[in-house]
């Protein structure tokens, strides 16, 4: 049985990713993210690490979106 703070934790969304983590989130391609982070300005380079943030990620996201 999984305690409750396990439980929490795996709820919690973080704000930034990298690449690796971002492209299993949102199910596509690395090359697929990177681009579309880079097009959303969503993309921090810190030293050598680069971290997206998710909340700028998505709402970019949002402007693909079909109304039908």
């Amino acid at each position: 049985m999984e305690s409750k703070n396990n439980s929490q934790e795996k709820n919690v969304r973080k704000r930034f990713v990298r690449y690796k983590e971002g492209c299993e989130i949102y199910s596509m391609g690395m090359n697929k993210f990177q681009q579309l982070a880079k097009d959303a300005k969503a993309v921090y380079k810190i030293d050598k690490m680069v971290l997206v943030n998710c909340e700028i990620f998505e709402k970019y996201l949002e402007t693909f979106r079909l109304e039908e």
